[in-house]
């Protein structure tokens, strides 16, 4: 499988902030969708009447779509205000939008939102490369499929922090020190990041909140022209929906959340669920392994198996092995990093098992082409702003995790025990946000999105990123949460290839039911 394509098939990869955490024509018409809508009326034409005046503006512009360099895909750039607290100040950020139209044939019903996960992912690049071409195909003829990229995301006055040297610096800084020279370098690294989203993003680092973005959400949705948002979102997607839902009950259509974060938990133990999670992710890994000829873990059971993963760790820290960049060898962090990101996918499992051969071996790099994959790092050096949107969102969501290092300290032994291999990385990798310029807005709550319609909730049972218990919680807080379950391995369950699970969201975004809340699919 193409690395570079690995993390973007099923939603972008990171839920948590850490170190780690992951031809057109101009024939479109301007303005508000035509099509009906899937609520079974017909589309709006004009902006809801409780939107307040200074805010009227927004909800009334005409999106101008234009060819984009992609065939089949349309874009647009859509207006939002920089601080809803205050839109009479005149200031905006421009939100990047497109869509491919209903193929047909049969009733279109209307525009389907969707989105990656993150928070960084870029909506646009997701909707060009896989959902608007790999969607079902009856989902794709009967809806205008649309993204946008967030606030503060890649082509929407994208969050900047450091250059491809300094982030190339910044990825290999040792996630778990040994010592306080060690200790003194993380950091000191969390600062150098911070002090350079500040430095580059001062005027857009303070409202990239999740709830700014929803209210984006909003504002597309009226220029859409749509009676109801449709809507499925992945990973942290599903934060991002569940908070529109909450704050706009009444606008919600059919909505997918699927890999489901729980938004009442801080971030403390956000991070150590997710840590849990990739350790679930790690055993299944290897019971598969040992039954494969090429297991570079050797065949002794899963905590073995896990032994000689971090004794592998181990020596890449004491001594990091060539990878074909001079500047880069594989190190403990890049080794981490490239091994959990291979971890979000199953069918990635026999590319895990030829780079670590190969790093067990003297060769880093076919695992640092992994690592590259999960950062968003290009041939030539350069990064898509991912990690920085996703610490920006992350910081301004939750208050941080830890005051200090010596709060880490303290916390260490809990990472370790939900993750003996990845624990102490990603507890010290939970302290990024300790030292963010911004003062966090948002915190921990349930949301119940009273009112709304039935909101199906999808959970895998051994999803590394999203832990299956997530999506029980957030199922059980929405006042119309229907929870449906994938027995399964990976990141997320739709079109994963389980037929139950396409057939379930399926059948609800193309007729309104929903599947009944608690079905299981294998």
């Amino acid at each position: 499988m193409d690395t570079s394509r690995l993390l973007r098939t099923t939603g972008t990869v990171i839920a948590a902030a850490g170190l780690l955490l992951s031809g057109c024509t101009s024939a479109g018409s301007a303005g508000p969708s035509a099509a009906a809508s899937s609520a079974g009326g017909a589309a709006r034409s004009a902006a809801p009447t409780a939107v307040p005046a200074a805010l009227r503006s927004y909800y009334e512009q005409k999106l101008s779509w234009r060819e984009c360099g992609v065939p089949g895909f349309q874009c647009a750039t859509m207006k939002a205000p920089l601080d809803y607290a205050h839109p009479e100040s005149g200031q905006d950020v421009d939100i990047a939008v497109a869509r491919r139209q209903a193929t047909g044939p049969g009733k279109r019903l209307g525009s389907l939102v969707v989105n990656p996960g993150g928070p960084g992912g870029s909506g646009i690049g997701y909707l060009q490369s896989y959902a608007g071409v790999g969607y079902p195909a009856p989902v794709r003829a009967q809806y205008d499929m649309v993204s946008f990229d967030p606030r503060g995301v890649d082509r929407s006055s994208p969050v900047q922090c450091l250059t491809g040297p300094e982030m190339d610096k910044f990825t290999q800084v040792d996630q778990t020190p040994d010592d306080a020279a060690e200790r003194a370098e993380l950091v000191a690294a969390f600062k150098e990041f911070a002090a350079g989203c500040q430095t580059r993003s001062q005027r857009v680092l303070p409202h990239v909140s999740t709830v700014e973005a929803a209210r984006d959400m909003d504002v597309l949705w009226a220029a859409l022209g749509d009676e109801k948002l449709m809507y499925v979102g992945a990973s942290y997607g599903t934060l991002l929906g569940a908070t529109y839902a909450d704050l706009f009950p009444g606008r919600v259509g059919r909505l997918v959340l699927d890999g489901a974060i729980d938004p009442s938990l801080p971030a403390l133990d956000l991070n150590r669920d997710q840590t849990g999670g990739f350790e679930t992710a790690l055993r299944s890994f290897t019971k598969d392994c040992a039954k494969q000829p090429d297991c570079p873990l050797g065949k002794g059971g899963p905590e073995a198996m896990a032994g000689q993963l971090q004794e592998f760790f181990r020596k890449v820290d004491a001594q990091p092995v060539p990878s074909g960049d001079p500047d880069r060898p594989l190190g403990e962090s890049l080794a981490t990093t490239g091994v959990i990101a291979a971890l979000y996918d199953e069918s990635a499992w026999p590319q895990l098992r030829e780079a670590l051969t190969a790093a067990m071996n003297g060769d880093g790099s076919a695992l640092l082409a992994l690592a590259d994959s999960y950062y968003e790092r290009e041939p030539d050096g350069k990064y898509a702003n991912l990690m920085f949107a996703n610490a920006a969102v992350n910081c301004l969501d939750q208050p941080p995790a830890f005051t200090g290092p010596e709060a880490v300290d303290t916390a260490v032994p809990s990472f370790q025990k939900a993750s003996p291999v990845f624990g102490a990385g990603l507890a010290w990798a939970s302290l990024n946000c300790t030292y963010w310029p911004v003062k966090a807005t948002g915190t921990a709550r349930a949301l119940s999105a009273k009112g709304a319609p039935p909101i199906v909730v999808v959970g895998t049972v051994r999803d590394p990123a999203t832990p299956y218990k997530w999506a029980q919680a957030l199922a059980q807080q929405l006042d119309s949460g229907v929870l449906l379950t994938y027995d399964g391995d990976g990141h997320t369950a739709y079109g994963r290839g389980s037929s139950c699970i396409d057939t379930a969201i399926n059948t609800y975004l193309l007729t309104g039911t929903p599947p009944k809340d608690g079905k299981k699919c294998t």
